[in-house]
């Protein structure tokens, strides 16, 4: 558990996001300002549906009002069907809330009543998200008028284009998932740094396998080949991993990203890998700080969701 400071004023009310392994909540002022936030390891996958309020109120309890009812505001797996009450998945194309699927209930603690914001879903190709809509809510909230493509990089990649204010499409890509597997599990385990990066490698791969994706399995194979007989070293075998991986999804959303404007959710290591691609290819992507984006959509889903269900 991790607080960033101690609050000398009661919250206005409280900002959830709830993943699969940890949770984070932030103490919102009047203003929107944030006065305190913390960080749990109870995610989603570790509960069962009666231990989500104990686990939230193992943060929040000293921030809640002895004489009034505070919102608490929740995005992501919480409203999964494993989660603490199911949100209904809204259909796209639709602006990034689905209002109508928004969860209200009061908690067994009655100093809180909790708002679940509903994930979105795409009927063909199948497809879900929870918790990215909201990040796309608060990029919205700040450019009104974007239109392009959202790339949220991680173990399970979202590309999502917007139009007009609205979600028209998106496609989630284990490729993340794929390089843990492969990098740890496979053969090439034995070939690939846990650490390490090798820009010029990443490139020169990266530019193989858009060009020839037919050819990626042998492509895979021949890191650990070059590692045996060649002077492939481990941190390179990693980077050029990573550039075949991509490849195959970049190939696959190049309808997404060619020639769009582009924003990558995230501030990590893996989402400058991603600007590193798509500047490859002559993009002009910019990256944007997911907590910030998820802080601002919970704060829109307050100003259009939440007010109008309590007034």
């Amino acid at each position: 558990m991790q607080s960033l400071k101690a609050i000398t004023m009661k919250p206005d009310w409280i900002a959830v996001d709830w993943g699969t392994t940890n949770m984070r909540v932030w103490a919102i002022g009047a203003g929107g300002e944030v006065l305190s936030q913390a960080t749990s390891d109870k995610g989603m996958g570790g509960l069962t549906p009666d231990a989500f309020e104990p686990a939230l109120l193992e943060l929040v309890t000293s921030w809640l009002p002895d004489d009034r009812v505070i919102d608490v505001i929740a995005c992501g797996m919480v409203g999964a069907r494993q989660g603490w009450v199911e949100a209904a998945y809204g259909k796209v194309p639709c602006a990034p809330f689905a209002e109508e699927n928004t969860i209200h209930f009061s908690a067994l603690n009655e100093r809180m009543r909790v708002h679940i914001i509903a994930g979105l879903q795409q009927d063909n190709p199948a497809d879900v998200m929870r918790g990215e809509e909201t990040q796309i809510a608060g990029l919205l909230a700040d450019d009104p008028d974007f239109e392009g493509v959202v790339c949220a990089p991680g173990t399970h990649t979202k590309w999502v284009r917007i139009e007009s204010g609205k979600i028209v499409h998106f496609a989630t890509h284990l490729t993340g998932e794929m390089f843990s597997l492969l990098a740890d599990k496979s053969v090439l385990r034995h070939t690939t740094a846990s650490e390490g990066w090798d820009e010029a490698e990443f490139l020169r791969a990266f530019a193989a396998a858009l060009g020839e994706p037919d050819k990626i399995t042998a492509h895979l194979f021949s890191v650990r080949a070059e590692a045996l007989i060649g002077d492939l070293s481990p941190q390179a075998a990693r980077s050029r991993l990573s550039a075949l991986l991509l490849g195959l999804e970049f190939n696959a959303t190049r309808e997404d990203w060619s020639g769009q404007k582009a924003a990558i959710i995230g501030s990590d290591a893996l989402a400058k890998i991603y600007q590193q691609a798509l500047l490859s290819q002559g993009a002009d992507p910019i990256i944007l700080d997911g907590e910030a984006l998820t802080l601002a959509g919970l704060k829109a889903a307050r100003d259009k969701i939440i007010l109008k269900e309590i007034t």
